[in-house]
């Protein structure tokens, strides 16, 4: 329906189109995805000024009209997260961020959750370029999991319900499971499944540390869940 949409928002990605456009892809907490066209962006005295950049949180009047890309009619800056911007490790792990959103929640899936956990994110690594380690990425990324409904199954075994003798780990099962299970899935360090555990428990500033060998498991316990139970496929975390 015609009308205008006034929506708080993150700018996940922006493209360029045309000699002055940019095409926006947002995320909102009341409509989820949205692709958005801001017209003459990219001219030296555009209205918009810096305000649509990737990462940004901001306040957006958007015009709805036949075409599923709406039109940014006007745009205010909630909070630029400009710091994270001066360190390559902090904007490596805020595009993740970004991406992995951008990737697991489409357009008509609204999910207030995810939008003020990737705020939290991008708050974080703009507070402290030490948030941008392996291990937060691969805690945002668990959380996001929680937020989607499909969360790994740490309890007990996925598949039998065992609660002692978790050694694996299997993505098609959904989570831990036991040795008589195993044959399913990937061997799994005890380190990595306390890991999991407390990743999916703290808060996302006090997300755990774990040695390599952890974290790379890890990495392949979200990566194989993601890839079984929502259909898409993450970029890898980087580990800078």
């Amino acid at each position: 329906m015609a009308g205008a949409l006034k929506t708080e928002a993150v700018v996940l990605r922006s493209i360029r189109y045309g000699e002055a456009d940019r095409i926006l892809h947002l995320y909102t907490p009341q409509r989820g995805r949205l692709s958005g066209i801001a017209k003459g962006v990219r001219k030296t005295r555009s209205r918009f000024g810096g305000r649509l950049e990737p990462f940004c949180r901001v306040e957006l009047v958007l015009h709805e009209g036949r075409s599923d890309l709406l039109t940014v009619t006007s745009a205010q800056t909630l909070a630029p997260y400009s710091k994270l911007r001066s360190n390559g490790a902090a904007i490596d792990a805020a595009a993740r961020a970004c991406d992995a959103v951008n990737r697991l929640f489409g357009e008509a899936e609204p999910s207030e959750p995810v939008f003020h956990l990737l705020c939290n994110e991008l708050a974080l690594l703009d507070a402290d370029a030490a948030h941008a380690g392996h291990a937060n990425q691969l805690a945002f990324r668990l959380k996001l999991l929680v937020a989607g409904g499909f969360a790994p199954y740490l309890a007990a075994c996925a598949s039998c319900g065992e609660r002692d003798h978790l050694v694996g780990f299997s993505g098609a099962a959904g989570g831990v499971v036991c040795a008589s299970c195993e044959g399913g899935g990937f061997p799994l360090a005890a380190e990595t499944h306390e890991f999991l555990t407390a990743a999916l428990a703290q808060p996302l500033a006090q997300a755990p540390q774990g040695s390599e060998r952890a974290l790379r498991q890890a990495e392949r316990a979200i990566a194989e869940t993601v890839e079984h139970h929502a259909h898409v496929r993450l970029r890898a975390a980087s580990h800078g």
